[in-house]
């Protein structure tokens, strides 16, 4: 699996504890870990351990706390591979916040997932593609599904129950962001 996690800084935006690192956690806690959610999920792991990781401030240095970009790689305890990048760096052009994309290769076909638009294309997101020996396809999955996860996240927290997903998953996945953002390198930025 391959992930990519863009988003857009919208500097101006945000607030003050969101570049002190002690308070947000770094980039691979904040949005890496939905990506971490999104392999455990998808690749049907209940555990993974954490390869390698990285973190850098390559456009930042007004805000030398800040992570603008970072990536790990993951080994799942089914052998699935891992590998995710998420950054700061949405260029203002596009028309949304950014370009998630979800890669999933198996060894009789590939999807890929685009969240949020089809780039230069479609301004609507929820696109499929799935690719296997009986051809292409493209589902605009858009309005056909409905948010359930969701519907279900709201009623786990005021019941106390666990139908969107289990506690143990959840903590699992925060912990191995935690791994990643304690294991990762700091890339040497030189502005």
């Amino acid at each position: 699996m391959t992930g990519f996690g863009p988003h857009r800084l919208d500097k101006e935006k945000r607030p003050e504890w969101f570049f002190k690192k002690e308070q947000y956690g770094g980039i691979l806690c904040d949005i890496g870990s939905h990506q971490i959610e999104q392999f455990l999920y998808f690749s049907g792991n209940e555990n993974a351990s954490v390869l390698h990781s990285k973190v850098g401030n390559y456009a930042n240095s007004d805000a030398p706390e800040l992570e603008d970009y970072g990536d790990a790689t993951l080994l799942g305890e089914n052998g699935a591979t891992f590998f995710f990048k998420v950054d700061w760096f949405t260029p203002d052009g596009l028309r949304t916040w950014g370009d998630g994309r979800t890669f999933i290769t198996g060894t009789k076909g590939t999807i890929e997932i685009r969240k949020y638009l089809d780039v230069a294309k479609d301004d609507e997101g929820d696109h499929l593609y799935i690719v296997n020996e009986h051809g292409e396809q493209h589902i605009k999955v858009k309005g056909t599904v409905g948010f359930p996860f969701f519907g279900e996240m709201i009623k786990d927290s005021i019941n106390r129950t666990e139908n969107s997903m289990s506690q143990e998953h959840i903590f699992k996945a925060q912990e191995l962001c935690l791994e990643a953002q304690d294991k990762a390198i700091q890339i040497p930025v030189h502005f």
